[in-house]
């Protein structure tokens, strides 16, 4: 499942993506303890993941079969990603030279910035890695603070409180990197803010007691719902934003919120039917109006198995 979740399986078209490799760094660190074989993949994907980087702290993304870089480095969220995997790895790996390495290749990124939001989110969360290991690292602390600047606070509609005029994707990295923010930066503020707009998220995101969450497109009060095709990345952001509250604050609402995303996958979503294609353990590319996806790419993939993985540590924190 790993191998297939990384992005070693060829994407269509122009052949490996960094976005994928770097999210399948995130989740090889989150495993543990690791087989010689996932170590050897996180040694893979790290080695690509560097092979990505400019000098600038820019990243490439698209990788084709002729092993040609076909874009030009720059900022997008293949950026971020990539700051998170290597964050990640540097902050959690039990392996003295992987967390040497990227940690060393976080700090020729962690100093870039982009102008997107969601690029800037996920690359916090790197930052955020590292700080739990290192809480002194100026790069890490600038990148976190910048990151939360750009998010912002909540706004002052109480109906519509959420910084942003639509909800777009991966929507729950936003408050995610608040609480970070908060922890790591000593900004009670910033805490309070981002419970808040999960909170809130979480209830615009849930029908009766399933989640029902952000498709394609986006979504803003008046939008008819539900809405297709729900992709699994929001789940699985959602489930890293809960867990995160969760640690925060020992609330056990949090710890249900985790279990929310899970039961999404196994089959409590609008359809009532599992977004995991029991033959393959791989998770569907989304939840359409009639039915999932067949496909099973690597990011569905990723996010099933990450959804997973903070299932086991709900357990073990006995939210």
């Amino acid at each position: 499942m790993f191998e297939h979740a990384s992005g070693a399986t060829p994407r269509r078209h122009h052949g490996y993506c960094v976005d994928d490799v770097a999210r399948g760094l995130v989740v090889l660190a989150r495993e543990d303890p690791q087989s010689r074989e996932l170590r050897r993949l996180s040694e893979r994907y790290l080695a690509f993941v560097a092979h990505a980087q400019i000098h600038t702290g820019a990243v490439h993304n698209r990788l084709g079969f002729d092993r040609r870089w076909h874009d030009a480095a720059g900022s997008g969220d293949w950026w971020g990603r990539a700051v998170w995997g290597l964050g990640t790895v540097a902050g959690r790996s039990r392996h003295a030279w992987l967390r040497d390495e990227s940690l060393a290749r976080f700090e020729i990124s962690a100093g870039h910035r982009s102008p997107s939001r969601r690029s800037m989110a996920f690359a916090a969360l790197g930052a955020a890695e590292v700080l739990t290991v290192r809480p002194e690292h100026r790069q890490a602390r600038r990148l976190l603070a910048d990151a939360a600047r750009a998010i912002g606070v909540p706004a002052g509609d109480r109906l519509w409180p959420w910084p942003e005029r639509r909800l777009f994707y991966a929507n729950a990295v936003l408050p995610e990197v608040l609480l970070a923010a908060g922890v790591h930066l000593n900004r009670p503020d910033l805490i309070d803010h981002g419970m808040s707009l999960l909170s809130w998220l979480r209830r615009m995101e849930t029908v009766e007691d399933h989640l029902s969450v952000t498709p394609v497109g986006g979504w803003t009060a008046g939008d008819p719902r539900p809405g297709f095709d729900q992709q699994p990345i929001e789940v699985a952001a959602l489930a890293d934003a809960f867990a995160r509250a969760l640690v925060i604050s020992g609330d056990s609402v949090w710890a249900a919120g985790v279990r929310q995303c899970v039961a999404w996958f196994r089959g409590d979503n609008d359809l009532g039917k599992p977004v995991i294609d029991a033959d393959t353990g791989g998770g569907c590319d989304g939840l359409g109006r009639v039915a999932p996806s067949r496909n099973q790419g690597a990011e569905s993939t990723l996010a099933l198995i990450s959804t997973l993985q903070l299932e086991r540590t709900v357990e073990g924190i006995g939210g």
